[in-house]
């Protein structure tokens, strides 16, 4: 099969079977867009002409870039390009998988980047409660905190997703559905939200059940998202470096030093292995240490 054809089916596969998301999907196809050009460069225009050899030349020549790719980048093309193959093979396209042996770079295990608590509520505190922006503004990000969902997830919420009282149904990656406790504040602050702006914002744009507005009326864009997080940061003086999943690593630290299994957090974060969660508790040192010296009988 040509690589384009074989390219284009696996995108269509895990678009339309796994249910990837649109930014996932977007990622993958950019990682083989990079592949196919490299091996039309070679001359490789069929799968079948692909080995072994090949893929490693194409990762070597890939790893001798100037500057050379983060090895997060290197290890999702390498991702990228096994999970191709290994679809052909399913598909019976290939009768053999030439990344069998391809083995991903090792890549630098970093902490997550969490707030303080106080940093926390300065950052909530700063939307203006008078003006209908700050009081959705307020709303989206007491849901991300108390909830611990992705930017993408509370900006993908309908109004009918908060129809389960004391939870919220979110959809996380691979169209995976969880459900979560939202707290008193968040709650408050999404009614608040829903009575006194939300209509107005509405009849503003066309019919639509998503949660989170625009001026205009139009669902809220992740962009839009990013650009809320950044204005209260910035009003509340944080210096630190505040992302689109800030709130959500705050959220998950929290919880850890607040006692919080990790079982439990991996289920409220929707991670599919606790793998993943982990990483959280390193950020807790301080409290597994105080733990540690009022627990055993030799800390002291």
């Amino acid at each position: 099969m040509q690589v384009e054809r074989a390219v284009d089916a696996y995108l269509r596969h895990i678009t339309i079977e796994r249910g990837l998301s649109t930014h996932t999907v977007g990622a993958y196809r950019r990682d083989l867009e990079v592949y196919r050009a490299w091996l039309a460069d070679v001359g490789v225009d069929d799968t079948a002409a692909i080995s072994g050899s090949i893929v490693s030349r194409f990762i070597a020549d890939r790893s001798a870039l100037v500057p050379p790719p983060a090895a997060t980048s290197l290890a999702r093309l390498q991702s990228s390009v096994r999970g191709l193959h290994r679809f052909l093979v399913r598909e019976g396209i290939a009768p053999e998988d030439p990344t069998g042996r391809l083995r991903p770079p090792k890549t630098p295990q970093r902490l997550p980047k969490a707030l303080t608590i106080d940093q926390v509520e300065a950052l909530l505190a700063a939307p203006s409660p008078d003006e209908p922006m700050g009081i959705r503004d307020r709303a989206l990000l007491e849901l991300l905190y108390a909830t611990g969902a992705r930017v993408s997830e509370a900006i993908g919420l309908d109004v009918d997703d908060l129809s389960h009282g004391e939870v919220l149904r979110l959809r996380g990656k691979g169209a995976k559905e969880r459900i979560v406790p939202i707290g008193s504040y968040a709650r408050s602050a999404v009614d608040a939200y829903l009575t006194r702006v939300r209509p107005d914002l509405a009849a503003k744009g066309r019919a639509t059940a998503r949660l989170f507005l625009g001026a205009r009326g139009a669902p809220l864009s992740r962009q839009s998202a990013w650009l809320i997080i950044r204005q209260a940061a910035d009003t509340a003086q944080i210096t630190a470096d505040v992302s689109p999943h800030t709130l959500r690593h705050s959220f998950a630290t929290h919880l850890l030093q607040g006692g919080a299994d990790v079982r439990v957090v991996q289920e409220l974060l929707g991670h599919a292995s606790v793998a993943t969660t982990q990483i959280y508790t390193h950020v807790s040192v301080d409290a597994l240490r105080d733990i540690y010296a009022t627990s055993h009988p030799r800390a002291r």
